[in-house]
């Protein structure tokens, strides 16, 4: 048995252990410590926050009960903010909020972490500080379309601008094990995101990347074009990160314009454009699923060696909730010790 497969056993007679960047954010503390209050009252959590105990400890005293809540404070005296560089985070700054917070995984203490600060230093600390699972060199962020399409996963979302074929393969993996675990998808397919579905199209790193996934072993069923993306298809859809997070954008940002765009449409019947705010998002319900999706694998940095999460900088408390019940969900499923196997299989056989 292995140190993961024991953790996870652990954690079914006791609560996770989800440390959370408390000084990270756009609305940091305040969001982030009522978000760890919100998680704890739903139980089967222990939220540990990071950052300046004295400042944490005067947000937690603002809720009723806070102190009988299983969160507890760690000191980190400082915080990289949004847009200095990642390196910070375990060069100038190891004992930033993000940093103690990635240690904490890495030494044992807890189970999972949850950054919504500076993203780059969210995975530079997990990086440096918990590590990488052999084969993946480099983590990638997968998602799901939500309720619009429920079935597809996109791998990667924006970790990853340039890319070599081991690199997609391994993201076809992480792909492959964030359906089974969230979605309960066996078996699932696994489609290339080209410029045509023949075997030819594509750049040079796309064509190579085919024929490493031809001969992986997954159900490769080749490449997909843009337009196949929600069709369901491919239930794991594989592309670098830049190209995965100008879909993202795109599919984010459709729900908002095309909200404008029957409202202008309808503005000679009052009436009817009236109702466009309040159905809307019942009769199309597009979400900014890179923080606050249907599913809980969103976020996670596939290929740690632990559990990593990463909520959107802009997180009000009930996404920061989120993001901690969905690194605790992510550490249950053992998801670190299937891509594990998975990665070292493939290895084993030649392919990765």
């Amino acid at each position: 048995m292995g140190l993961q497969e024991r953790k996870t056993r652990m954690a079914r007679s006791r609560k996770v252990r989800v440390a959370l960047d408390a000084m990270g954010g756009d609305f940091a503390p305040e969001a982030t410590v009522e978000g760890a209050v919100l998680a704890a009252r739903r139980g089967g959590v222990e939220v540990i926050l990071t950052g300046s105990v004295s400042v944490l400890e005067r947000e937690l005293d603002k809720y009723d009960n806070s102190r009988a809540l299983p969160i507890r404070c760690v000191e980190a005296k400082e915080v990289i903010r949004e847009g200095e560089p990642p390196s910070l985070a375990i060069r100038g700054r190891p004992d930033a909020s993000i940093a103690v917070a990635a240690r904490l995984v890495k030494s044992g203490e807890a189970d999972a972490m949850v950054g919504a600060g500076n993203s780059g230093a969210t995975g530079v600390s997990a990086i440096y500080y918990i590590g990488m699972l052999e084969g993946m060199e480099r983590p990638a962020i997968g998602g799901s379309f939500g309720s619009f399409a429920p079935g597809v996963m996109m791998v990667d979302l924006g970790a990853n601008v340039d890319c070599k074929p081991h690199h997609l393969l391994a993201f076809a993996v992480a792909g492959c094990v964030f359906a089974e675990k969230f979605h309960n998808i066996s078996n699932p397919t696994v489609g290339l995101l080209s410029t045509g579905a023949e075997r030819g199209k594509g750049s040079e790193v796309v064509k190579d990347t085919y024929q490493l996934l031809e001969n992986s072993g997954l159900n490769f069923i080749g490449n997909i074009e843009g337009d196949d993306v929600l069709s369901g298809r491919a239930n794991v859809v594989v592309c670098d990160g830049f190209i995965g997070n100008v879909i993202l954008k795109f599919y984010e940002g459709i729900g908002k314009h095309a909200k404008v765009y029957l409202e202008q449409k309808l503005r000679r019947c009052p009436p009817l454009r009236s109702m466009v705010g309040t159905f809307f998002d019942k009769i199309f319900p597009v979400k900014r699923i890179s923080y606050e999706g249907e599913e809980a694998g969103g976020g996670i940095l596939w290929g740690v060696d632990g559990v990593a999460r990463v909520a959107h900088g802009c997180c009000k408390a009930p996404q920061i909730a989120h993001a901690i019940m969905g690194a605790r969900e992510a550490f249950e499923a053992d998801i670190v010790g299937a891509l594990r196997s998975r990665l070292l299989q493939l290895k084993s056989e030649g392919v990765l």
